[in-house]
């Protein structure tokens, strides 16, 4: 009942929401007007007459998200709490216990505990799951349990949690939580200067800044920004960092848009710190949105050599439109375009394929740009590298991977049974990848789940198909055997991509993100190929011109 309310009735909920915002509704309005009377209605009479009791605040917030869901991925509703969170983000700062957690229905997990903070202090460790914040207990909590651990500076919070089995009680003092835009910067040699930009908040730009001055000042003579993992953020911020490279006024991105006032030229405002220090910018697939800005500018000025796989293509922009109560809706409005003219987009979610799927446009059909200097790239979303590394690539197997956690249990596993005492004592044989796929074995690999495996459940559960006879029940079984075969075969196929984020999420547990960042300056692929090519100005030129 409540999933088709969802999917069928609540079209008009938009229509709400445009209503509000003073949207410009042409000869529709009177459809729109329409739609509106039926849906409060409908929505009256169900609240007054379901046979149950019903959250009218509940069954609102759920449904609207549900539809908006079949927009894309980023036009959402945003509730009082969602609002602030966003805030929060974009800021750069909160009040907290300085530690990311997973919010699945009545858990908690410790994902990660931020070095020196609340979490860290009282002894908690990722993986760590939370069964009781003060008097609540999580397992009969039913409204957003990440509200649970946020609070004002300097009060106190009882936590139980549990690990391995048993329950410890600790007790924490929230404090001002600082969200550094630039987690990590460093010499890698007596030349080359190494900066992460993991986020694109409020002090994106001012720390990146900061970072390539003092760099400088260092002896760096050449720098690599590493963007790898930041899923974007202000754009303001992006088009600032490319600034720091390049000159005043150059054309960063453009948007275009079916609304006229949203389609605008974004350039830049003031001069650079350094236009001619040889810069390598590193992206992955896990690179998004205002790192794909930075990315596609650098390369089309030809003011930088990308190296790594291909960005993850949202070339998707959203504003925030107030509604009442508190309450927005962030709304998809335009598409980004590198100075070029290519749309940074990868997913076509207005013309989906026959299972609903967003449509991703296959090689063949990509569009070819010229560089400032005349080199040729090409479109079909994200940012493709200069220079690719097989390492850095994530096939949708090793994501499942991450999805299903199948590699933060381990690593929680591996931490509970070893210890090390440096990050010398870690290599890649370190980890027992044997060890690491008897696990993922065990578990049956149900969590990835092929589009043959379905289209084969689909036949297999037909009036038909049950009476096709045991011949044809057996050969779909054996087929099935034989598809579990070869998703095993996937662990030895991307092994180098798994292995990648396993010493990630590993090196975290013993030594932070500063060891993990400080282990990869001299055992990360992509960093050793940059830190080659930067030193070899003659393949850097060549590649540039």
């Amino acid at each position: 009942m409540k999933k088709l309310f969802k999917k069928r009735v609540l079209i008009p909920v938009l229509a709400i929401t445009f209503l509000l915002g003073a949207v410009s509704f042409k000869s529709d309005f009177f459809e729109i007007a329409k739609q509106i009377e039926i849906f409060t209605t409908m929505f009256k009479q169900l609240n007054m007459n379901y046979v149950d009791e019903t959250n009218p605040a509940e069954l609102m917030d759920d449904a609207i998200k549900e539809m908006l869901n079949d927009l894309d991925p980023y036009t959402k509703f945003y509730n009082e709490q969602d609002v602030e969170a966003a805030k929060i983000r974009n800021a750069g700062e909160y009040s907290g216990i300085g530690a990311s957690v997973r919010r699945q229905k009545n858990k908690i997990t410790i994902v990660e505990p931020y070095k020196d903070y609340p979490a860290d202090k009282a002894g908690l460790k990722a993986g760590d799951e939370i069964v009781q914040i003060g008097d609540i207990v999580i397992a009969n909590f039913k409204e957003n349990t990440g509200e649970l651990l946020k609070g004002a500076a300097n009060s106190k919070v009882k936590i139980v949690y549990k690990r391995q089995g048993k329950e410890y009680t600790t007790e924490l003092i929230r404090t001002k939580i600082e969200v550094d835009a630039v987690p990590f910067y460093k010499m890698i040699d007596d030349k080359t200067g190494y900066i992460v930009l993991a986020k694109f908040n409020k002090k994106a730009s001012a720390q990146t800044k900061d970072a390539l001055e003092r760099l400088k000042e260092d002896g760096a003579e050449r720098i690599i920004l590493d963007l790898r993992g930041n899923p974007g953020g202000l754009l303001r911020e992006s088009i600032a960092i490319v600034n720091l490279f390049v000159p005043k006024g150059e054309v960063i991105v453009t948007t275009k848009s079916k609304v006229k006032k949203y389609n605008r030229t974004y350039k830049t405002k003031k001069n650079p710190v350094d236009m001619e220090i040889p810069l390598v910018v590193l992206v992955n697939g896990k690179s998004a949105s205002a790192s794909e800005i930075v990315s596609g500018a650098l390369q089309d000025l030809d003011r930088a050599v990308v190296i790594g796989a291909r960005s993850f293509g949202k070339g998707l922009v959203q504003q925030p439109k107030k509604l009442t109560y508190g309450t927005q809706l962030k709304v998809t409005i335009s598409r980004y375009f590198t100075p070029s003219g290519r749309c940074i987009q990868a997913l076509d979610y207005w013309n989906r394929d026959e299972n609903g799927n967003a449509v991703r446009t296959g090689e063949e059909d990509y569009n070819a740009f010229k560089t400032k200097k005349g080199r040729t790239v090409y479109d079909g979303g994200g940012i493709n590298p200069d220079i690719e590394i097989a390492s850095q690539k994530t096939s949708d197997f090793t994501r499942s991977l991450m999805r299903n956690y199948s590699i933060f249990d381990y690593a929680t596993k591996f931490y509970n049974q070893n210890s090390l005492a440096s990050i010398n004592d870690f290599s890649t044989e370190t980890i027992n990848y044997k060890a690491f796929k008897q696990n993922v074995a065990a578990d049956g690999l149900g969590f990835y789940e092929t589009n043959t495996e379905k289209e084969l459940k689909k036949i297999m559960s037909t009036k038909e198909a049950s009476e096709f006879g045991n011949n044809v029940s057996k050969e779909y079984n054996d087929l099935l055997a034989s598809i579990k075969q070869s998703k095993l075969d996937a662990l030895d196929t991307y092994k180098s991509q798994i292995q990648v984020e396993l010493e990630n999420e590993i090196l975290k547990r013993y030594f932070y993100r500063e060891g993990l960042y400080q282990y990869q300056l001299t055992h990360d692929e992509a960093i050793k190929k940059a830190t080659e090519l930067l030193a070899n100005k003659s393949e850097y030129d060549r590649i540039l011109n």
